[in-house]
């Protein structure tokens, strides 16, 4: 049986090797996006953790709310990278203070 440290602490090393992936990459913007998705995971296993723990239902209907959120910042955030890359055949956070508009 899991316990609720054990969903905790998954959730705590989830969002350190997040909040790391966006401190030691700040030039490609797909790993950005992942690095922000990893974060929204940490925080879904939490509702979740605590939602058993509780034994509430309310914590697991939040997490879709999150899930659906987090599927249309991708599809944003893809469409955009689509978009700049058509446009400077890059994907480099620094071509990014380049645009003009």
């Amino acid at each position: 049986m899991i316990t609720l440290a054990q969903l905790l602490t998954l959730s705590g090393i989830l969002f350190s090797v997040a909040v790391a992936g966006i401190f030691l990459n700040r030039k490609n913007v797909i790993l950005l996006l992942m690095c922000v998705e990893l974060i929204l995971l940490a925080a879904n296993f939490n509702f979740i953790a605590f939602s058993r723990y509780l034994s509430d239902l309310h914590g697991q209907v939040f997490v879709f709310f999150i899930l659906t959120v987090a599927a249309a910042e991708s599809a944003i955030g893809l469409a955009i990278l689509v978009v700049l890359f058509r446009e400077r055949r890059s994907i480099n956070v620094e071509d990014l203070n380049t645009l003009k508009g």
